[in-house]
């Protein structure tokens, strides 16, 4: 895999070279933008490198840190040196057993700023480009290294227990009850839920909405005999009397109509009449059905009692009955239903509700002063009163919050850590190094200097004790 990512541009640390050439940068460039050429892609100034890392101003302030640190380290390596030699010189001249002191603190000095220098390097790459085992760590190691990072979160920040104490410590519902209690918080979600509806009405299109709410009461409809709910509704009805008020209006409209419309009735009438019966004859047939049939209407209307009213109670109770029991009744009443439900007016009719219903929310969740907004402001700062003063809530809340996080990490721990993991394998091994660097490397480079401190140091009491014991 390393060899892959090589040939296209990324590198191994240490491999190519120090500069970061890639061996075959004359063909890569050739190809287009690998190897070097895409290695200055990854320059500082914004610019991205390979294997995904960008570059900002602050990391090359952190690089420019780091080299400023190597120079000082490899300067007091460099003083070291020289007190060395002269303190050599110095021994060689004559000038006192203190250049022995000296010459020891100095070459200790050397030996663990060398020492030092090594482990370092050995973390970022080869050093001076010799292929020692167990250097350039994180370019050769880094799948590796990624690996057990996301196995570390993965049992020390996903486990469910790690969670579950978590959140119990935060006491999310407890918090969350005392924000929502204050009225400008309850305002603020509103607001935003308000927001959210109308983005996410905005974003449906009219014409799949209708067509799914138009589907889904076609669908509804047809798998759900209706005729039995019908007979039930209709039955409790007749038994409270709750259709005596629609009798009434029907006995009153038709008493109001016979009185507008005598004339028509008499004529229907007597127009129905044979031919060869005498016209004055026909008139007062007419008239004589017309006052009988507006006695009726009206003895109806005004008798409570009255034996037609009677009459319609128990074809209303029979009807009820057949509707819910009667097999016919309510085969004729299904495919009534499902000739209604399949005109085009009546399939046009369902889907236009869902304009009506959609504009009808969005006005109120524009309006602050909607029933709406009103209502859900007073739930909110009711809920956030209930959380703040009632413990059992607050424990069922916190419970449930527990355990659908628990859920969440527990299911997708996999996921979360493979993130992590495969992220790093597609990092680019050199430029995973160098950006690593850039951040702990001035760090690193202190214990350069502190390893030439410490050696010098160690080197002189070395050679002091021996100096005293063995002369």
């Amino acid at each position: 895999m390393r060899t892959g990512r090589r040939t296209e541009g990324g590198g191994h640390g240490g491999s190519g070279g120090a500069d970061g050439t890639h061996p075959d940068g004359g063909a890569a460039r050739a190809a287009g933008g690998t190897g070097r050429g895409r290695a200055a892609a990854g320059a500082p100034g914004g610019r991205t490198a390979p294997g995904g890392f960008g570059y900002s101003a602050a990391d090359e302030d952190k690089r420019r840190a780091v080299r400023r640190m190597k120079a000082l380290a490899t300067g007091l390596l460099l003083v070291v040196a020289v007190v060395y030699a002269l303190a050599k010189w110095a021994g060689a001249a004559g000038a006192g057993g203190w250049t022995g002191y000296v010459a020891a603190a100095a070459e200790a000095g050397m030996v663990g700023a060398l020492a030092d220098w090594f482990a370092v390097t050995a973390l970022f790459k080869r050093p001076m480009g010799l292929p020692i085992p167990h250097t350039a760590i994180i370019p050769t190691k880094k799948d590796q290294l990624g690996q057990s990072l996301g196995d570390f979160v993965g049992e020390n920040f996903l486990s469910g227990d790690v969670v579950r104490r978590r959140l119990r410590s935060v006491g999310v519902a407890a918090r969350l009850g005392t924000w929502l209690a204050e009225p400008r918080n309850a305002d603020r979600v509103t607001a935003e839920l308000s927001t959210a509806l109308r983005g996410a009405l905005t974003v449906l299109r009219d014409s799949d909405v209708q067509a799914v709410v138009g589907e889904a009461i076609t669908r509804r409809a047809d798998a759900k005999e209706i005729a039995p709910g019908i007979g039930s509704l209709l039955e409790k009805i007749v038994a409270e009397g709750g259709h005596a008020r629609v009798v009434d209006l029907v006995c009153a409209r038709a008493h109001d109509w016979l009185v507008y419309h005598g004339d028509s009735v008499v004529a229907a009438v007597s127009g129905g009449a044979p031919g060869w019966t005498p016209r004055f004859v026909d008139r007062k047939v007419g008239d004589r059905v017309y006052k009988e049939l507006l006695r009726f209407v009206t003895e109806m209307r005004d008798m409570p009692d009255h034996p037609a009213r009677g009459a319609v109670d128990r074809f209303l109770t029979d009807f009820a009955s057949d509707l819910r029991s009667d097999p016919g009744t309510r085969e004729k009443v299904e495919r009534l239903k499902s000739e209604v439900l399949g005109r085009g007016e009546v399939q046009d009719l369902i889907a236009s509700a869902w304009g009506a219903v959609r504009a009808m929310i969005v006005a109120a969740a524009e309006d602050e002063q909607s029933e709406l907004r009103l209502r859900v402001r007073g739930a909110l700062l009711s809920l956030g009163g209930r959380l703040a003063a009632d413990d059992r809530l607050r424990d069922k809340v916190d419970g449930w919050l527990e355990g659908a996080a628990v859920y969440v990490v527990t299911t997708y721990q996999g996921e979360i850590t493979a993130l992590i993991t495969d992220t790093v394998a597609g990092w680019d091994a050199e430029h995973t190094s160098k950006k690593i660097e850039a951040h702990i490397g001035r760090d690193l480079q202190f214990i350069r200097i502190n390893g030439t401190v410490v050696g010098a140091l160690a080197g002189l009491c070395i050679y002091a004790v021996s100096q005293a014991f063995g002369g």
